[in-house]
């Protein structure tokens, strides 16, 4: 339930961090100006002793997240994979948040495979391990299928999931209209939008039935794929509360050390990164959206391998065209076309200045290009570039958050295994490939073609719809004909239709 009980949670958000001495850590990381600093101190000190004590072991900011519960954990999780914008020594702390979280006991777990599956465990699996990997919505197993004989990983849903995260996400949506009521400039980002749609993420992957149908579906989408590889689900085994899919042997993402004793090309891998995620993007419109280094693997051949697929990004053609444009500009460093796109694309107010955003961006691009990647500041680029949104009234786009989300983790990831790529180099070829198949002639070809199916499906109804238009312009204010199934077109539309149809399966056919 929504309401001011949740300020006692929000607060105790600032005390856990206050008294576990995170508060310091993390505004220095982040750059935090000194208003904001001053504001944090005076807000979390005085409330101190309501916040959580945490684990004492672990660093400062991993001990208040994992302390605060799994939606802290999940932006923790994004922010392990951005050395260049926390820091690698704070970066290198979070990465536990990740897989290695404390487990819940086996026999735990156990229970809940049997009793979701509906036969004792020891009749399904030969072996079945303590937890290899715990995150913050489950843990995994390796085991082994009594009747195959086959190896698997066992994922297993944590215990009263839900009601942790059902908690901390009312929490948010209540600071998400205090925020909009205090700032009404903050509307254009759409907070309570952005923390309805985490909302819906996070509740659609504590099913995995969604996830195991997700992980099939990738599958097939990405089998052509080179140096890929997705572990397959096995239905049988597989429920609302667990998982089993194929197990994935392979060095962990994150290890680049292990990496390159192993003498893997890192340049390589981490290109690679950039160019699936981007190929799945663009291509497919089904994405991976939380590839952060906990569900990456590098197996011996050198091949990437994803697991984990609770949470899945999806866009529709016209966003992924839209999507590519932008980021060519960006690679040509054509900051006009850049701008162009946002406008047409109704992602920036029709009544600002299309010449000065151009200007904009180009601040933005600029530093990057010619640059080692060592020398760019990334949370200095994040922050001028939340400006040039600000100045330019630019609304918060819900459906691209997943993708913009998952470009940051991928391009963080990509730099931990070599600091020295260049992101734009490696996204060139996808993008432009991209381009060539689906911006010239041969799409035009194809999207008019799926015009005339569209218009076909409807050729039943073609008639009476002209009919019912000629009657309507001729007698405007006379008897109508008996009812019967129409639509009410325009006949300008009705012309319009009968002309691209009759174009698309010329050029279909042809």
């Amino acid at each position: 339930m929504r309401g001011p009980h949740n300020i006692l949670r929000l607060i105790r958000t600032g005390a856990t961090f206050e008294r576990s001495g995170a508060m310091g850590v993390a505004l220095d990381a982040l750059e935090a100006p000194p208003r904001l600093r001053i504001a944090a101190r005076v807000l979390g000190w005085p409330f101190r002793w309501l916040g959580y004590k945490g684990d004492p072991n672990l660093p400062p900011v991993t001990r208040a997240i994992t302390a605060l519960g799994p939606a802290y954990i999940k932006f923790g999780q994004i922010l392990s994979t951005r050395a260049d914008v926390v820091g690698t020594e704070l970066a290198g702390q979070l990465r536990m948040l990740q897989d290695r979280l404390p487990p819940f006991p086996t026999d735990q777990a156990r229970q809940i495979v049997a009793a979701e599956l509906r036969q004792p465990v020891d009749l399904l699996f030969s072996e079945f391990s303590e937890p290899v990997a715990a995150a913050s919505i489950a843990q995994v197993h390796r085991a082994r299928v009594r009747d195959s004989g086959r190896e698997v990983a066992v994922k297993v849903l944590r215990p009263g999931i839900g009601a942790a995260f059902r908690r901390d996400i009312d929490a948010f949506h209540f600071a998400a209209s205090i925020i909009e009521a205090l700032s009404p400039g903050s509307r254009r980002l759409r907070p309570r939008d952005v923390v309805s749609h985490f909302e819906s993420v996070v509740t659609g992957e504590q099913d995995m039935r969604l996830e195991a149908a997700a992980a099939s579906e990738f599958a097939e989408n990405t089998r052509g794929d080179a140096n890929f590889q997705v572990p397959r689900p096995h239905w049988p085994l597989s429920g609302r509360r667990i998982l089993t899919s194929d197990w994935a042997e392979g060095l962990p993402m994150g290890d680049r050390d292990a990496l390159i004793a192993a003498g893997h090309d890192v340049t390589h891998i981490a290109t690679r990164v950039v160019q699936l995620f981007l190929q799945h993007a663009l291509r497919d419109g089904f994405f991976h959206a939380d590839m952060h280094h906990g569900n990456l693997k590098v197996a011996p051949n050198g091949d990437v391998i994803a697991y984990d697929f609770g949470i899945m990004g999806e866009i529709d053609e016209y966003t992924r065209r839209i999507y590519a444009e932008i980021l060519m500009g960006f690679i040509k460093r054509d900051y006009r076309r850049v701008a162009r796109v946002h406008f047409e694309a109704g992602y920036v107010p029709r009544d600002r200045d299309e010449a000065q955003f151009a200007r904009a961006l180009r601040a933005v691009g600029e530093p990057i290009f010619g640059a080692d990647a060592s020398q760019i500041s990334m949370a200095s680029l994040l922050a001028y570039l939340f400006e040039v949104t600000e100045r330019f009234g630019m609304r918060t786009q819900t459906q691209l958050i997943l993708l913009q989300r998952t470009m940051v983790v991928v391009e963080g990831v990509a730099r931990s295994v070599d600091p020295q790529l260049n992101i734009w180099e490696a996204a060139r070829p996808v993008v432009s490939d991209y381009i060539r198949s689906n911006l010239g002639p041969k799409a035009l070809a194809r999207d008019m073609a799926r015009v005339a199916q569209t218009v076909g499906r409807y050729g039943p109804l073609l008639p009476q719809i002209v009919e019912h238009a000629l009657w309507d312009r001729a007698h405007p204010d006379g008897v109508r004909p008996p009812p019967q199934p129409r639509a009410r077109v325009p006949l300008w539309l009705v012309a319009l239709l009968s002309l691209v149809a009759g174009a698309a399966l010329g050029l279909g056919l042809g």
